[in-house]
């Protein structure tokens, strides 16, 4: 079986897709992995080939403007604004991208595997092969169990759950607006109502929907249907590069440190977020990693004895070595929290991540969410001195990550693939 897939988005997006071609390829099976150019080193730890294509949209969020809607989850005029203008350059950027996905289409494809945000049904439709969405989380499958944690209030009526999952199940099309269209017509692809909808087959059948994270993170719902089948994450060992030496240091002169990042997250002031993390370490006598990553946290100190600071390090490596894990609620994140055993403080900006951050605290691995639109240091110091005292906590952390570690979501989604797969023919683009 020859898989071709393809992603877009941060490492949250990205890691998944490598994990699963690491699964195939582990198993005798091709695959190539298209993402973004800046994680072609990603790629390489995993040891799968990878087709770089443009990311530009990964910069976005250096912008100042940005930041600040992103801080507030784009609430108020200016931030709408805002998100009108990325959606905007996001199609001009996602067209860059979708031609080099053309250009790297190997021969002989099977399937093609595809982030909901990109377009993947239509080149699947030129090469005559499946096309399977894959849902990073549960935005897109409708139920009446709950409403869509991409944009739904919690306290909607239940009448009104599966209804709003229609503009999520909008949202790629929107995104994309004509150029998913241009780029089906390169493809030397008829037009037809309803392409632009990936979830939908070609004969108006609902596609078969690939869904990468946990049962036992959230339950499955009873309507949920047998072609959207719930895989656990796709996760896989990596050659991580090795810590640096005053990374290992520090973890070895005391005892284990609080991890504090946000990923590619960034506020309105990450200096101000940088200084409450220091006043947390102070208040609380606990030691921290911090990961500046996108920018979210700016420390204006170098490191001291009870503060470290690294730009980014893998958390596979780092989360089973640190005695909570403090995020900003990324389902990617969140997952690699939840495998190391370790209890969380979930700080969430935007997007899905108010979700995830109520699924830690009904789990019981996790105090209250503390969004980052009122983080204070005061916020800050009561939640990690819970995530850090709390024995009960701490041990349902521990049960959580041995059921999730033993659903092998990649594993799941090969054997579900390779059913899909049969000796059709396929051609070229």
């Amino acid at each position: 079986m020859k898989v071709f897939a393809l992603t877009f988005g941060t490492r949250g997006d990205v890691q998944p897709f490598l994990a699963l071609g690491r699964a195939l390829t582990d198993t005798g099976h091709e695959a190539v992995v298209a993402g973004p150019a800046c994680y072609q080193a990603l790629a390489v730890a995993h040891g799968v080939p990878f087709a770089p294509v443009d990311d530009r949209w990964n910069r976005l969020t250096e912008e100042p403007h940005v930041q600040q809607a992103l801080a507030t989850n784009y609430r108020g005029p200016g931030a709408k604004r805002t998100a009108v203008q990325v959606v905007r350059r996001t199609r001009e950027y996602v067209t860059a991208a979708l031609d080099d996905i053309t250009a790297a289409v190997p021969p002989g494809t099977d399937v093609v595997v595809h982030h909901t945000l990109l377009p993947g049904q239509h080149l699947a439709e030129a090469l005559r092969v499946p096309s399977v969405p894959v849902a990073l989380q549960p935005n897109w499958v409708p139920t009446d169990g709950f409403p869509c944690p991409l944009w739904a209030p919690s306290w909607l009526p239940r009448r009104w759950n599966r209804l709003s999952y229609r503009p999520a199940a909008l949202a790629p099309r929107a995104l994309l607006g004509a150029a998913g269209r241009r780029w089906r017509a390169r493809l030397g692809v008829e037009p037809r109502r309803g392409s632009g909808n990936p979830f939908r087959r070609p004969d108006g059948g609902p596609a078969f929907v690939l869904q990468a994270f946990s049962r036992h993170v959230l339950p499955q719902p009873s309507d949920w249907p047998a072609h959207a089948p719930v895989t656990g994450y796709w996760t896989s060992a990596t050659r991580d590069r090795d810590p640096s030496p005053a990374l290992a240091r520090f973890l070895d002169a005391g005892a284990p440190p609080v991890y504090v990042g946000f990923g590619s997250m960034r506020g309105q002031d990450p200096e101000a977020v940088g200084d409450m993390v220091r006043e947390m370490a102070r208040a609380t006598g606990l030691r921290a990693v911090v990961a500046t990553g996108g920018g979210g946290i700016a420390m204006r100190d170098a490191d001291t004895d009870s503060v470290h600071v690294v730009d980014e390090v893998p958390h596979g490596w780092l989360f089973p070595r640190v005695a909570a894990v403090v995020h900003h609620g990324g389902a990617g994140t969140t997952a690699g929290a939840l495998l190391a055993g370790r209890p969380q403080v979930v700080c969430p900006f935007t997007g899905d991540q108010p979700f995830w951050s109520e699924r830690m605290r009904a789990l019981g691995v996790s105090p209250a969410p503390v969004p980052q639109r009122h983080l204070t240091a005061g916020g800050l110091i009561a939640a990690v001195g819970a995530a850090t005292s709390d024995s009960a906590m701490t041990r349902r952390a521990t049960e959580i990550a041995q059921l999730v570690g033993s659903e092998g979501g990649a594993d799941r989604a090969v054997d579900a693939l390779f059913g899909l797969t049969t000796d059709r023919p396929t051609r070229s683009v």
